[in-house]
Formats: C-alpha cells, sequence, structure tokens
C-alpha cells in the first residue's frame, strides 16, 4: 500500500483546505438531510409484484402506520416478491427503516435495496464491494434503521425480501429519509460538443477542480478535452468500460523530460448508471476520484502549469483538437454537474452561455434505455417459448460475466438437443443429432469472453449447415455442415440451472448477466415474462445486471495481480516478495539481525525493513560476528577506480548507485545504531580538500543530495581528513595527505560514521586535470549494525500497566506483530477501546493465544492453543493479520489459523480508537516483556513510551533463554542489553554460533604444543586469557577426561594428539602403519601402557575423521566418526588417576624426561602431515588457542601450521538445506523476487569458486606428493631434517629451542625425540 508523502501533503495543502470545508458543509447539509419521503407519499406511489389480500396493500407499507391490515404482505406463491416506491423525482437518500405488519407475526428479517431512475435497470445497493444485505426485523412493531454508507441518488426504491418470519410471512412498513436534488442533466447524442470558451485566449493554470456526474451504455467516449500549443493537454475517456485521465502539464524542447502521464480508473462503466468524477490539480499533484475511489498521483515532467487555449470540451474532441487526438469516438449518454474551476457548465448550457451549436437536438433528460438485462446467479435459469417443428433455429443474445465457465442456452430437438456454453472463455455449441447414432457436432470461437465486457454470440442452424457468429463479426463467423435437418423442440432455457429438468447438459450454470435475447429472429418480451403472461424462471433478477468487478479496486498488494470469478478474487503474489490472500505480508525477515537470531550464518539475503509497508524487500548482505551483526549494500564502484573524464569546469563526476532506492537505504540507516563506509582518495599532484583555508577542490554528496567536504575520519563541519584530525600529515602544514600536492603516490582514507550523511551517492573530483595529476578513488560498501526496531522493548511489571498509542489507520488489510516473553499465564496483549472495530489479542491459560476483531456486525476470534507453554520465559513471536478476503493467527511461525473473513463490513480507511498494549478496562494485563510491535508495517516505539509509563520499564533482559540454542558446541550464551552473544572461549570452535571450525594444515615436522601451568602459579594466572578465550589452567590430576578432534590425513604411521604428565602418565593416539588408530592410556600400576586397537577402518584415506574419547575411572568410552560408542575398562591393576597433567603435543612429540620408547620409534617419524581440527580436551583448545594470535597463552608452535579446517569432519549442527532455505540467496533456483538477468555477477562468483576450488585440489596433490617424495628422501638417508632453531644445543631446554630461527638437524640418538 502507497501512502502520501509529506511533501505531497505539503503541496495539496490549499486543495486539502477547500475540501475540508467543502466536505463539512457538504456533512453539514447530509446530517440536515433526514426528511421522511415515503410517509407523505400517496397509496399510488407504492407498488408490489403481489399483495396476499386487499388489506395487505403496498400503499399500507408506512412506517409505524396501522391502516388496511397494518402493512404490506405479498401473496404466498409469489416467487420473486418485491415493493416499489415512487419518491416522484430523484432524491438524495441517506437511510431506511423497517417494521413487521402491526400487531403479527409477520415481518421481513433480511433483504435486499434497489434503485433506478426510470423503473428500468435496477441497481442493487452496493456497500464493501459486494451486493448488501440488510438485517431487518425480529418482530412486527420493533423498528430498525440502516444508515447508508453513501448517499445514494433515485426516483424509485424497490424492497427485495431475502427472509421473513418463520412463524408467519413476509410483512413490511417502512421509510426512507432524505431530501430533495436538483441538477441540470444535459443529453448527449454523439455529435453535440459543449465547447467552454476560457475567459482569456491562454490560461496558465496552476489549480483545477472538475467535477461531474455521467451515465451512458458505450464503453468508448471522450468525456472532456483541453489543449494548448505547447502540447500541455487534459483529457477524460472512456475506453473499454473505463475511465481513463490524461495529463501533460508539458515537456521539455529536448524531449529528455516527458510530461505525458495517464491514470486508469473503474470498470464497467458502461453499466448506464450515474457515475461521479472529481479531478483536483494542484501543480503537479492530482486526486482522481471515481465513485468515491481516491487515486493520488504525482504528473510526470518538471511543469506546474496547465496551458490551454480558448476552450475547454465536453462531450469529445473539438474541431481545433490536434490531429494526434484524433480517431476517438464522441461520448454517448448523459452528464449532470458539470463543474469546472467553479463554473456550472451544465447550468451556463442551460441559459445559453455556452456554444452548443453541434447538438442536433438539445436536451435536458436523459432518455430511458430500451435493454432489459437479467441477472443469473448460480440457481437461476430462465423458460421462453419458441417455434416447434421448425427446420430453422436461430438464438442470438448478449451476456456478460466473469467466469470462464457456464450455460448460456439449451433447447431440446425433436431428435437430439443443442446446447450453447462458455468453456474456457471461449463460445462453445454442442448440437447432438440422435437419428444418427448420436452424431455430435461441435463448434467453437471466440477467446477471453470472461472479462466483464458485453458480448454478443448468434447461433443460426438451417437446412444442413450451422453458423456461429460471435461479436457481430462476420468475418470470422464459424460455419460447419449437418448432415442431417434438424426440427426445434419449442422450448428454450437460458441460465444452466435446470438440470433437474433435463440432466443431459454437461456444464455448469452462468452466472452473470444477459440481455437483447432473441428468438427465431424475434427479441423476447422479458417484460412479459416478469409479469408471468409468457415463460417462467426461478431466482433470476429481472431488468437488472448486478455485475461487480472485484479487481476494482484492486485488493491485490504490492503489485499482486488480481484474476476474478462471479463470487470472488485470487491474487497472485509471485514474484512479489509478498504472500497472503492479498499478498500483504512480506516473505522475508525485517533485517540481517533477525536472520542471525534464527540460527542463520553469514551471507546474502532479502530484507524487508517495514514488513507489510510500501518499501519493497531488497537484497543485502548479512555479516554475522561474535558481537555484531553487519547489513552491507555494495555499491558499483570498483576499488581504485581511476578518476579521469573532468568536464569543463575542470571536475570529474563519479555516480555511485547501490542497486536499492533512497527509500530502501533509508530504513536500514534509521534503524541502525551505526552506519559506517570506508572511502579512500590516492594522489599523486591532485589536491582533495584544499585544507587549511581553501575551498575544497572535491567534496562528496551524500544523503537528501547535501555536500560534504570532510573526509574519511573526520566528521561534519571539519575540513580535514584522517591524518588532520590524528597530527600525522605527510605536510604539517595540511589537513590531508593530498593537499601536500607532491609527486609521490599518497592516500587520505577513513570511515565515515555520521549515518544521518550516509550514503555517498556522488563524489565530485575538481584537481585532476593539471598535468602529472592523478586521483584513484575507493568507496566501499555502507556497512550498518544493529536493528534498534527489532529490539525495541518494554517490560510491563504489573497486571495494571500499559501503554497507549494514539488511534491507528486501518485499511482493507491490517497487520500487527510482536515479540513477548511471560511467566504468567492470562494477559491481554493488546487491544483498542471503541463501541465499533474492535481489535483484541490476547494469552490465554499459558498456551492459547486469541485474536478477536469485528467486521460489520459479527465479531470473528481466532486461536491457536500451543503444544509447549508459553509462560515459559521465552521469546514468542505473534502475527496476526486480517484482510478482505481471510484473518491469519500465527504463533512463531509455524502454529497458523487460517479463518474466511465474512463478505460484508470491510469498510476501508477505519480508524481505530486509542490503541492499548497491555491492560485496558479493568481487564488483567499482560505481565512479562513485548518487543518489536509494528502495525501495517510501522514500528511502535514501546522504549519511548516506557520512560515516560509507571509500571512500565524500557528495554528487556533474559535473551538467553529463548536464543541460548543457538550456541552450540557447548558455547555459553551471553546476555546484552539488545540481545544476546555466544561466549566459545571454552570451546573449540568460533563464530557469532561457535560453530565454525578451528583447524590447521600440518606439514612435515610441524608440531603444536600447549603447556599446563605449574601448580604454584596457578592463582596467578587464573583472570589471564588467550585471544583465544581459553582459559590458562594449571596442572591437575584428573579422574576423568574428554579428548575430542577430528583429523584428515593420507599417511602414516604418525602421532595424532599425545598428553604428557609430570609422572610418565601419558595418553596417546596414534595412527599405525596400516592406516588404524591406536589409543594409548597409561596411567601407572601397569607394566605396559593400556591400547585400543580399532582395526576395522583404515582411517588414512584423506577423508576427514572424527574421535571422540571419554574417560571417568576405569571406564573408557571411544566413538569414531558415526560408528557405535565402544566401551573398554582399564585393568584393575590400572591407577584411575592420570597424575600432573603437564603439556599436549599434537602432530609430534618433543619432549623431555622418560617418553614411552615405542611411540618415538614407530609413530614419532616423520611427524603427522594432514589437517587437525577441533581439538579439545575437557575445556582446553589447544590448536584454536595457536592459531588465533593476541595475549599471552602457554602455547607454541614448530613448524608451518597454517589455518584450514581441512580436517573437519560435518558439522554437529545441522543447518537447513540451502535448497530450502527460502531467504538464503544461494537457494537452488532461488532468483526471488525479480528478474535475476542484473544478477549474473552471482553465477559468475559461483563459477570462480568451482574453478578456484579445482585449481585447489591440484595445489594439495602436487605438495603431497612433494611430501611423500622429501620423505622418502630423509628415510633413505637415515636422518631428520627439523625447523628446529640453529641455537638448539645451547638452549637450556627443548621449549627454548622451538623459539630460536635457523633450523638445524638433531641428532636420533639425542634423548629429546622432535618429529
Amino acid at each position: 500500500m502507497s501512502h502520501p508523502t509529506p511533501l505531497l501533503l505539503l503541496l495539496l495543502l490549499p486543495v486539502l483546505c477547500s475540501i475540508i470545508s467543502s466536505c463539512s458543509a457538504a456533512s453539514s447539509a447530509f446530517r440536515k438531510c433526514e426528511d421522511s419521503l415515503a410517509t407523505p407519499l400517496p397509496y399510488s406511489s407504492f407498488s408490489s409484484s403481489s399483495v396476499y389480500t386487499q388489506g395487505h396493500g403496498a400503499g399500507y407499507a408506512k412506517l409505524n402506520r396501522k391502516q388496511g391490515a397494518g402493512g404490506w404482505s405479498p401473496s404466498d406463491t409469489d416467487r420473486y416478491r418485491w415493493l416499489q416506491v415512487d419518491l416522484g423525482s430523484r432524491k438524495q437518500l441517506v437511510a431506511i427503516a423497517t417494521q413487521g405488519r402491526y400487531s403479527s407475526s409477520d415481518w421481513t428479517s433480511k433483504y435486499r435495496l434497489l434503485y433506478s431512475d426510470t423503473q428500468r435497470n435496477w441497481r442493487p445497493y452496493l456497500q464493501d464491494g459486494n451486493i448488501w444485505t440488510f438485517e431487518g426485523n425480529i418482530n412486527s412493531d420493533g423498528v430498525v434503521r440502516h444508515e447508508f454508507q453513501r448517499a445514494i441518488l433515485a426516483r424509485y426504491i424497490r424492497f427485495i425480501p431475502l427472509d421473513w418470519s418463520s412463524k408467519g410471512r413476509t410483512g413490511l412498513r417502512l421509510e426512507i429519509y432524505g431530501c430533495s436534488y436538483l441538477a441540470d442533466v444535459i443529453s448527449f447524442d454523439g455529435h453535440g460538443i459543449i465547447s467552454y470558451r476560457l475567459r482569456s485566449k491562454k490560461m496558465k493554470i496552476v489549480k483545477d477542480v472538475i467535477s461531474l456526474k455521467f451515465r451512458t451504455m458505450a464503453g468508448n467516449g471522450v468525456l472532456l478535452h483541453g489543449e494548448g500549443q505547447q502540447g500541455d493537454y487534459i483529457s477524460l475517456e472512456l475506453r473499454r468500460a473505463r475511465l481513463q485521465l490524461s495529463i501533460n502539464l508539458g515537456s521539455n524542447q529536448y524531449g529528455s523530460i516527458q510530461g505525458h502521464t495517464s491514470v486508469t480508473s473503474g470498470s464497467l462503466l458502461d453499466d448506464d448508471h450515474w457515475h461521479s468524477v472529481v479531478i483536483e490539480r494542484y501543480r503537479r499533484n492530482v486526486n482522481f476520484t471515481l465513485d468515491h475511489h481516491i487515486q493520488q498521483f504525482r504528473t510526470n515532467g518538471e511543469f506546474d502549469h496547465l496551458d490551454l487555449d480558448y476552450e475547454i470540451s465536453f462531450g469529445g474532441l473539438p474541431v481545433s483538437a490536434k490531429p494526434s487526438f484524433g480517431g476517438r469516438e464522441n461520448f454517448v449518454g448523459c452528464m449532470e454537474g458539470i463543474i469546472y474551476n467553479g463554473d456550472n457548465i451544465t447550468n451556463l448550457v442551460r441559459r445559453n452561455k455556452v456554444d452548443t451549436s453541434s447538438f442536433r437536438n438539445l436536451s435536458f433528460s436523459c432518455a430511458e434505455s430500451n435493454s432489459f438485462p437479467v441477472f443469473f446467479n448460480s440457481t437461476s435459469f430462465l423458460r421462453l417459448p419458441g417455434q416447434s417443428d421448425s427446420d430453422t433455429l436461430s438464438v442470438s443474445l448478449s451476456f456478460r460475466t466473469w467466469n470462464p465457465n457456464g450455460l448460456l442456452m439449451f433447447t431440446a430437438l425433436a431428435d437430439g438437443w443443442v446446447e450453447v456454453g462458455l468453456t474456457d472463455g471461449k463460445i462453445t455449441v454442442y448440437m447432438n443429432v440422435t437419428q444418427k447414432k448420436n452424431m455430435r457436432i461441435d463448434i467453437s470461437s471466440g477467446s477471453g469472453l470472461n472479462d466483464g465486457q458485453w458480448h454478443s454470440v448468434h447461433l443460426n442452424a438451417l437446412e444442413n449447415y450451422a453458423m456461429l457468429t460471435v461479436d457481430g463479426d462476420e468475418a470470422s463467423t464459424v460455419r460447419t455442415a449437418i448432415p442431417i435437418q434438424i426440427q426445434t423442440g419449442g422450448t428454450y432455457y437460458f441460465g444452466g440451472n435446470f438440470l433437474h429438468t433435463n440432466a443431459r447438459s454437461l456444464q455448469r450454470s452462468f452466472q452473470g448477466c444477459m440481455q437483447m435475447i432473441h428468438i427465431d429472429d424475434h427479441l423476447a418480451d422479458l417484460r412479459a415474462v416478469e409479469q408471468g403472461l409468457i415463460g417462467s424462471f426461478e431466482n433470476v433478477s429481472l431488468d437488472m445486471c448486478a455485475i461487480i468487478d472485484r479487481c476494482v479496486p484492486n485488493h491485490c498488494e504490492h503489485g499482486g495481480r488480481c484474476s476474478q470469478t462471479w463470487d470472488t478474487f485470487s491474487c497472485n503474489c509471485s514474484n512479489t516478495g509478498y504472500t497472503g490472500a492479498t499478498c500483504h505480508t512480506s516473505m522475508f525477515q525485517q533485517s540481517c539481525e533477525e536472520y542471525k537470531h534464527q540460527g542463520k550464518s553469514s551471507g546474502s539475503y532479502w530484507i524487508d525493513p517495514d514488513g507489510s509497508g510500501s518499501i519493497a524487500p531488497f537484497r543485502v548482505s548479512c555479516e554475522m560476528t561474535e558481537e555484531k551483526v553487519w547489513t552491507i549494500l555494495r555499491n558499483n564502484l570498483s576499488p581504485q577506480t581511476s578518476v579521469t573524464r573532468a568536464d569543463q569546469q575542470g571536475k570529474a563526476v563519479l555516480q555511485i548507485t547501490y542497486n536499492v532506492t533512497d527509500e530502501q537505504v533509508l530504513s536500514v540507516t534509521s534503524g541502525a545504531e551505526k552506519c559506517e563506509q570506508y572511502v579512500a582518495y590516492a594522489c599523486r599532484m591532485s589536491r582533495l580538500l584544499n585544507s587549511p583555508e581553501g575551498v575544497p577542490f572535491s567534496w562528496w554528496v551524500g544523503r537528501a543530495n547535501e555536500r560534504h567536504s570532510y573526509w574519511g575520519g573526520s566528521g561534519p563541519g571539519i575540513q580535514k581528513c584522517s591524518c588532520g584530525i590524528e597530527h600525522n600529515c605527510t605536510d604539517p602544514k595540511y589537513y590531508c595527505n593530498c593537499d601536500a600536492d607532491q609527486r609521490a603516490w599518497r592516500e587520505d582514507a577513513g570511515l565515515l560514521v555520521y549515518k544521518d550523511h550516509l550514503p555517498v551517492s556522488q563524489v565530485v573530483v575538481g584537481d585532476t586535470s593539471r598535468a602529472g595529476s592523478e586521483a584513484k578513488l575507493t568507496i566501499g560498501p555502507l556497512r550498518c549494525h544493529g536493528d534498534r526496531d527489532y529490539w525495541n522493548a518494554a517490560s510491563f511489571t504489573s497486571p495494571a500497566s500499559y501503554i497507549h498509542f494514539p488511534s491507528f489507520r486501518g485499511e482493507t488489510s491490517t497487520d500487527i506483530s510482536f515479540y513477548f516473553k511471560t511467566s504468567s499465564t492470562h494477559g491481554v496483549f493488546l487491544e483498542n477501546l471503541g463501541t465499533t472495530d474492535f481489535l483484541h489479542i490476547e494469552l490465554r491459560g499459558g498456551s492459547v493465544v486469541s485474536f478477536l476483531f469485528d467486521v460489520g456486525s459479527e465479531r470473528v476470534e481466532l486461536s491457536i492453543r500451543s503444544p509447549v507453554p508459553l509462560n515459559d520465559d521465552q521469546w514468542h513471536r505473534v502475527e496476526a493479520e486480517k484482510n478482505i478476503k481471510e484473518a491469519v493467527l500465527q504463533l512463531n511461525g509455524q502454529y497458523r489459523e487460517v479463518r474466511p473473513t465474512p463478505p460484508q463490513g470491510h469498510t476501508k480507511l477505519e480508524f481505530y480508537s486509542e490503541l492499548y498494549v497491555g491492560a485496558s478496562g479493568g481487564q488483567r494485563g499482560f505481565l512479562g516483556c513485548m518487543r518489536s510491535l509494528k502495525i501495517n508495517g510501522v514500528t511502535y516505539d514501546l522504549e519511548e513510551k516506557a520512560k515516560v509509563t509507571p509500571g512500565v520499564n524500557p528495554g528487556c533482559q533474559g535473551h538467553c533463554n529463548s536464543y541460548g540454542m543457538h550456541c552450540r558446541n557447548g558455547g555459553k550464551c551471553v546476555e546484552q542489553y539488545n540481545g544476546y552473544s555466544c561466549d566459545c572461549s571454552l570451546t573449540a570452535y568460533d563464530g557469532p554460533f561457535c560453530t565454525d571450525d578451528v583447524g590447521g594444515y600440518f606439514e612435515t615436522g610441524t608440531l603444536v604444543r600447549y603447556d599446563f601451568l605449574p601448580e604454584a602459579g596457578a592463582f596467578a594466572s587464573r583472570g589471564v586469557n588467550s585471544l583465544s578465550g581459553v582459559d590458562v589452567l594449571s596442572e591437575a590430576n584428573l579422574t576423568q577426561e574428554e579428548l575430542v578432534f577430528s583429523f584428515s590425513t593420507s599417511s602414516g604411521p604418525s602421532i595424532l594428539v599425545y598428553i604428557s604428565s609430570r609422572s610418565q602418565d601419558y595418553l596417546a593416539v596414534v595412527l599405525r602403519h596400516n592406516g588404524t588408530l591406536q589409543i594409548r592410556y597409561s596411567l601407572g600400576g601397569l607394566t605396559e601402557p593400556f591400547t585400543i586397537d580399532v582395526d576395522h577402518r583404515n582411517v588414512a584415506n584423506g577423508q576427514p575423521h572424527s574421535v571422540n574419547i571419554t574417560r571417568n575411572l576405569r571406564e573408557i568410552r571411544l566413538q569414531l566418526d558415526h560408528y557405535p560408542v565402544s566401551t573398554y575398562t582399564l585393568p584393575e591393576a590400572s591407577d584411575t588417576q592420570f597424575n600432573l597433567v603437564k603439556s599436549i603435543f599434537l602432530g609430534k612429540v618433543f619432549e623431555t624426561g622418560q617418553i614411552d620408547p615405542i611411540l618415538i620409534e614407530r609413530y614419532n617419524t616423520p611427524g603427522f602431515v594432514g589437517c587437525l581440527s577441533r581439538v579439545q580436551l575437557n575445556s582446553v583448545a589447544p590448536l584454536k588457542a595457536a592459531l588465533r594470535s593476541g595475549l599471552a597463552a602457554p602455547v607454541s608452535t614448530h613448524g608451518i601450521l597454517v589455518p584450514s579446517n581441512c580436517g573437519a569432519s560435518p558439522l554437529t549442527i545441522s543447518p537447513m538445506a540451502s535448497a530450502s532455505d527460502t531467504w538464503h540467496l544461494e537457494a537452488a533456483g532461488a532468483v526471488f523476487p525479480f528478474n535475476e538477468e542484473k544478477a549474473s555477477d552471482d553465477g559468475v562468483d559461483r563459477n570462480s569458486a568451482i574453478i578456484g576450488g579445482i585449481i585447489a585440489m591440484v595445489i594439495f596433490t602436487i605438495l603431497c606428493i612433494m611430501v611423500f617424495v622429501i620423505r622418502q628422501m630423509f628415510r633413505h638417508k637415515g636422518s631428520y631434517h627439523t625447523n628446529e632453531a640453529k641455537g638448539a644445543e645451547s638452549a637450556d631446554c627443548a621449549d627454548a629451542a622451538i623459539i630460536v630461527n635457523d633450523p638445524e638437524t638433531i641428532d636420533e640418538i639425542k634423548r629429546e625425540w622432535f618429529i
């Protein structure tokens, strides 16, 4: 849905003021329009379809009267009941009141109203786009009054009873309220044109107000036209029974700015009923109103005045019209109340003040229509007689419908039958002749005939052929041969619902209108049918066509495409980004922040910050970090773009575009906590800001086209670069490096952080035209973090506390969404307090959410019962929507109830009374936290209201209860004011959810050593953390431990993990020659280590494998990959305590003291080659500590360790498959919502990724081959090459040897083993 901008409202202020004043006057007049119109009428002004007795005559149907039998009652056998009132002249009607028949059991409980000017072509009273059914009486004497939604103009009123007393029969007394209506009517015959001469030869008009009413049976015709010699024009015309307004305030002389603007409104305007039009223009802002439906728009171009010459014409084009406007039909029908800028044109015509010389016969009355339409619903049929035993069959009719299928006509032959129907929008004729073994003849013609327009069909069968003509197009008449001569049966059925009479028809019933029915080339006298003189009918409405265009106005929002049948409409929401019955609900989350809290990782996503509002979804990059969530909008400028092509003033202008609209950018920045944009200007003899005092050579343009002369690292109003702020410029006399104007390349770079100025949309560089001047410009993406709307929260601390907001505007669709958490079982979330338009959402019983609202006089309730408690102090989301088709209540994005809404009562532009969030009217209010309250795409500021409201506090804590499950692999959820974060310090993982593997590739000779501190220093070092966040732990005696890691390798033998101690206890995980695993435990008490051989699988196959070893006293549990857990038990003689754990070695052992010789001899040479990942012993992650630089940690690395997760096995978290993730752009086939031809860069990126992967595999294979060759060479020589420092021989210990620089060879004889 669209809303007028503040600028538009400002410009329309003069027009709006006049409208408001006129509306106030009209409202005053409307209130005074309360005369009783039926009671003063004579008996003869009342008529009816029938009467029960003479005392029940129509003339007795006056409110509160007791004459006769006390009211009107029709005959019990009357199948088409009606009471008609002739008001004597056209009146303005505002209300109706009804009673039952005096002191009886007769009343009318439901009814409809028809009205007309001529007793012909009746029009049903419509409300909310439907034929309205009024609720009548429940007894004989009570008065029930209904105000009309809008006043109607009519002379004749027809009352149609639909339901009546079950205790008696139909009974009625009524009163109609209104007042007199006077208007000058002019009849247009298609030749006459009213030419209104303007006051001066040329008029430059800045404001226009034009109004008129028209009535016609023609689908095309010009209602008004005015033009000027400079190309300006205004034109209002009917095209295919729709009204088109065209305005051109002028195009520029080069034609680059086109002023033509065209807007279409309404449909089915050829229904021979009155329609009102108002055109209000102030400069380029236009209100176009047709039958109370307003369209607001701005004309194209840049001019404000409508320049007209000489005249403006009504009813057609003037003789002086330019040839470009030729070929258009003049209007045929009637107009009244023509007002042009305050001049009453119709009154001037009556007083001969306007040129009407083109009229053949000027008439001030509107001629009656000769048509007699028949309205069919799904239970109707019409039976008419024709000639019997004739060898010629001729039937023709006109019809209009929205349904693609339906039976138009059926007649039985002497031998067979003929059927004319609509099938898939085309006319089909089936002729079944039984004389020759059920021969069937099919004919079809036309297409798309279910478009609501009038179409004609003529079937003629004579002699030995049949002809079918559609819409009078003789050239496309379909002919077919008939092998025998037909013989008519003489009875014709129209409409279809007579299958109980003749079950041979296969067509469904027709819903729509018919007129001009001809049988045997004679026009059927339908008025005689109405009087019961010929034929018969059932459930048809005679002399009216109640067709309704349910797609005008279009209730499908956000560009949804409307289609309809006779009964309903549907919306096609594909490629809009919205879903639901009316395309109202966004398919996407409001921000990257919301995606993160659904557990999503970094990537490209569609976001929709205003939900159901007018801003379309757009694509952004989301970067999820441990602390912040960044929303990134990239631009079209490549880094280090050379600045060239200066203009005549020596300025080079670079436009920066973001593939999003300004409104979309604002939706991101306005809700963000902080935004930044990196800018860099590389220069050689190209000055930037001309600091310190000069006029800037260059500047940039930001939001609202404002010009700024500060650069990255500086701030608004400060003509400096970053180096000028930090006092470290190349030349201290200047505030920018580039302002020194040096021949060497310099650069000024930094972040622009004043978000109200961002993003950068243009950069003007002004010093590149000198000889030797060069410049390169970099404008980074716009980066914003935080979503204040998403975390806008309030805490309700008392059941009696509440927040109230002013009334909000309801459209035909209204949606409400919010998050809540509570420990209470009951509470009202929100409601509005008013006598009408009730709306209420509450929690019941701790597990039920209810949504109640009013539609017309009916109250609708939806409820969802959650299978889990909702008062669990965790966040839950409620989404409620009501629209013209259905109501939807959704809980936590998965539990959903949908219910059709009643067809009546959807009044547009509702204004709800004050909205109360929490308790109201003495009810039990909500106790807990609520956040992110949105109504119709607008976020309600709970925090600001809470600051000034007793019993309500801004903000809310306790997010980990709801979102802590996203912290995986042992990560700890940490509360924050506006969300949460995951602390991964005690895990072997990284990332916002502790799901990013930390691993490394080990080359030959690489090792990682993590040392536990001596116990004496434990207390002093408890608070010292490495950057990885792993606690620096002291030596300990362990009775239980858990060792978890993943690895991949293609060679053995090797040591994967070795845990040493200051005693002789150790734990080792080794890879044997045959590629199988062995776990060696030595805890003392045994002569040989306790070994576990995993012989069932070769794991040196280059694939990732995961290992989990858990010991509790003597029980050891081992799991390899996804195989079942195996359990082992240490011998009774074994100790159960792992004493004085000293170090963890990964990949190789280099240790002083006594070491198991088998480890050294069999597995320590040449060392592990491959990948290790996720290594963790209890809460210690040694590999993570080694790969994360930062604060000191007791970890050292020898050799080359390359960060890599190639040893990682599949994630422990089970992410959603990308193919089924509708938000993630890499989802299979996801091209929403637009034709992604522009997104071909994505394809390039994917191809690049594939090529890069192949290259990486080739390089990896070559490296493996080289490692294998080198290994064989060193084995052959019997020596071991290491990366250990040359100073190792003189080092006091092995640790000291590791940290010196030059490599040397270590003799195998040494007791310090290094592999």
